[in-house]
């Protein structure tokens, strides 16, 4: 099959995913407490073209410092907002008022842009999700460095979740979440045909009881996914390894050992027929959670914060899995990496710089904030602090804690200081368009050579850096 051929149909895939991806994002939102409204798009390609939010709410008192909050996600606007309300009772000499807005993903990064490069419209306080960050990172910075607010909790904090939103050993943005990946194990299916996911302690481990899981089964339950539009595998692998793709000055080499091991890995996986391509691209899709909800599949990495995907989109397989520290090629090396995530800002434009970091740093990283992150949106905070309180890490009434069979804290502490991160840099989106474009489909679609697509993959990056 001819390579453009090939990238043709996969970034049609790619572009289905996102879709289908952005709907649940938006389907999952709650409805705004006032009536959206519209403000003008300053984007080049749309100057006459309103960008309509999705919701508008004001909370806090009217005599109160008026801030304004830009987010992409409607849940990150009430956790906010429920935070809001907890620091102005604790605050009655700094009572704040904040006008959240929500906006559809590209809109808002966009809008952000533009008001960083003419200097004005940009709000007090910004998400920014993960992947968008670097091109905030170029040139000027145009947003308050958070190190003198984030010192109080700096030795709690899990640093490699900092150092991602930063430049330069500056970190400016607060992060929502550690995003530690871990393996998540059907382990009533496994019992049932034999294997115990607590004897897996290396790939090699992995692959033995796949091929026992696939004799037990006749074949019809395989051991894990191999996914073709997503990077997470690779992450892992890079990070085990104690690798990058990139490096301090942000120069991109794909041909490192941590990313072609892991795809032969995955190749051998498939010829012994003990995985397959994750339909979908990747288990964090519609066809993912069919993949996992028809227990098709009986192990896959990713990050924590996939516990609320198991709870909105596959309740039924309550009590059913297992999370576990991932296998590593050696025993010895580092057994997990953050993936996704949220940096949220103050701009330079603000009026009230010093009011919004510090209300920011106590809306994401004070235990009361972090206790919040967790019970509502299931994302692992950031501070450690709260690792060690069983009061609510061990609270049986916890959705999360209930819906697995074993507890996700006791994972973390268990891997706190292996959890590796892998920098987000400008090249970083070339790197993914050519991985899951290219690389992933061609070598486990297709069996290709995984050193020559690499290699080629590396041309294309090599001309835009």
């Amino acid at each position: 099959m001819k390579r453009s051929f090939r990238t043709l149909m996969a970034a049609l895939g790619a572009i289905a995913m996102f879709a289908a991806c952005s709907k649940k994002e938006t389907s999952s939102s709650s409805s705004s407490t006032s009536s959206a409204q519209s403000s003008n798009s300053n984007a080049p390609a749309a100057a006459e073209q309103e960008i309509k939010a999705d919701a508008i709410s004001t909370v806090g008192p009217a005599d109160g410092t008026h801030l304004e909050l830009w987010t992409f996600v409607e849940l990150h606007s009430q956790h906010y907002a429920a935070m809001l309300e907890q620091w102005n009772r604790e605050h009655p000499d700094k009572q704040i008022q904040i006008t959240f807005t929500t906006y559809p993903y590209g809109d808002m990064h966009n809008k952000l842009i533009m008001a960083n490069q003419t200097g004005t419209g940009a709000p007090d306080i910004c998400d920014i999700e993960i992947g968008q960050f670097p091109n905030f990172m170029l040139g000027n910075v145009q947003f308050v460095e958070m190190d003198k607010y984030i010192e109080p909790y700096k030795n709690n904090v899990v640093q490699s979740r900092l150092d991602i939103y930063g430049t330069k050993g500056k970190h400016y943005g607060i992060p929502f979440h550690v995003g530690a990946t871990v393996m998540y194990y059907n382990d009533e299916l496994l019992s049932k045909y034999g294997i115990d996911y607590r004897t897996i302690k290396t790939w090699d481990d992995f692959e033995q009881a796949g091929l026992k899981l696939k004799e037990a089964s006749g074949g019809s339950v395989l051991m894990t996914g191999a996914d073709t539009g997503g990077t997470d595998w690779l992450w892992l692998s890079m990070a085990e390894n104690k690798q990058d793709w990139t490096d301090a000055s942000g120069h991109a080499d794909i041909r490192i050992s941590g990313v072609s091991d892991m795809i032969k890995m995955q190749q051998k996986w498939i010829s012994e027929g003990i995985a397959s391509p994750t339909p979908g691209g990747q288990i964090d899709t519609e066809a993912g959670f069919a993949t996992v909800g028809d227990q098709k599949i009986a192990a896959f990495p990713k990050a924590l914060w996939y516990m609320s995907r198991f709870l909105n989109y596959m309740p039924e397989q309550s009590g059913k899995w297992a999370i576990a520290p991932c296998p590593v090629y050696k025993e010895g090396q580092p057994r997990s990496v953050g993936i996704g995530g949220t940096g949220t800002v103050v701009s330079l434009q603000s009026k009230h710089q010093e009011l919004a970091a510090e209300f920011l740093v106590y809306a994401k990283l004070s235990l009361d904030g972090e206790k919040r992150i967790w019970e509502v949106l299931g994302f692992d905070p950031v501070n450690t602090d709260l690792w060690q309180d069983k009061s609510i890490t061990h609270d049986p009434s916890n959705k999360y804690v209930a819906f697995f069979r074993t507890n996700p804290f006791d994972v973390l502490n268990e891997i706190k200081s292996e959890i590796g991160g892998i920098k987000c840099v400008p090249i970083s989106s070339t790197i993914n368009e050519q991985i899951n474009l290219n690389v992933l489909n061609a070598c486990l679609e297709e069996n290709a050579d995984v050193d020559s697509e690499l290699q080629t993959a590396q041309d294309e990056i090599d001309i835009e850096q």
